[in-house]
This record gives C-alpha cells, structure tokens and sequence, in this order.
C-alpha cells in the first residue's frame, strides 16, 4: 500500500473514526458519503468507543496471499455499542473461549509489513474486554 493512502486512513485503522449523519443521526463506520438509512449528506466525523461484541465469527485457515503467516487466525463480525457491524481479526484470545455476544474492545496491532525493511502498518483488531473494563 503505497503511504499516502495510508495516511488517508489512519483515523478509521487507528481510533474508529466514522460519521454520523446530520438527518438522522444514524452512526456510519466506515465514513461514507451518504447515510445509508435516509440518503442525506453525512460528513461530520464521529468517534466510535470501539467497544462492541461478537455478532459472528469464523476461523480461517487457508488465508489470503500475505497473510499466511497469521493462519489460523479468527475474523468477527463486531456489533460496536453505536450499532453498525464492524469486520475485524480477533486477538489475544483462545479460539475455544469465542462465543456470540462475548464482549470485546478495540486494539491497535500491527497488520502487515511492506517486505522485510518497508513500512510497517498498523489498525485495528478486536480483544475480549478487559475484566476491570466490562461494565455491570
């Protein structure tokens, strides 16, 4: 990935940057032009807590080119608090302890290198919640 991109999309890798839209404050991750509940203009950026939880999950084991070296890894389907429906690696988990509806919270963990000495690229992953962090 060439770095200009990726610095267009440093909000949304690193801190869950969306929009929400100013009709009818439907939240929208990743940004886009028009909110896809009433059609209106959505450009004023939000934040998402990047606190969710597990909607689906699958383990994949034959991965993509460039990512052999994650396989096995698990990818979900993160409901996030604000409601949309996030797809993200899951981290710091043993596969066995998954389940829908587990809460989970947002990390930043690397993602892949450009080749031994390129640049390094960092975004985001899902972990379960911290126990101090789950809320009663």
């Amino acid at each position: 990935m060439e770095v200009s991109r990726h610095w267009r999309l440093n909000q949304q890798r690193y801190a869950l940057v969306g929009e929400v839209c100013p009709s009818c404050g439907v939240k929208l991750f990743p940004p886009r032009d028009v909110c896809l509940e009433c059609e209106a203009p959505a450009k004023e950026l939000y934040t998402f807590t990047g606190l969710g939880e597990v909607y689906s999950y699958t383990t994949i084991y034959d991965p993509p080119a460039g990512f052999e070296h994650n396989a096995p890894y698990m990818v979900a389907l993160i409901k996030l608090e604000e409601g949309p429906l996030v797809t993200a690696q899951l981290t710091d988990v043993d596969f066995s302890d998954v389940a829908i509806g587990m809460p989970v919270e947002m990390v930043t963990r690397k993602l892949r290198a450009d080749g031994d000495e390129g640049m390094i690229v960092y975004g985001y992953k899902f972990r379960p919640m911290m126990a101090e962090a789950v809320m009663p």
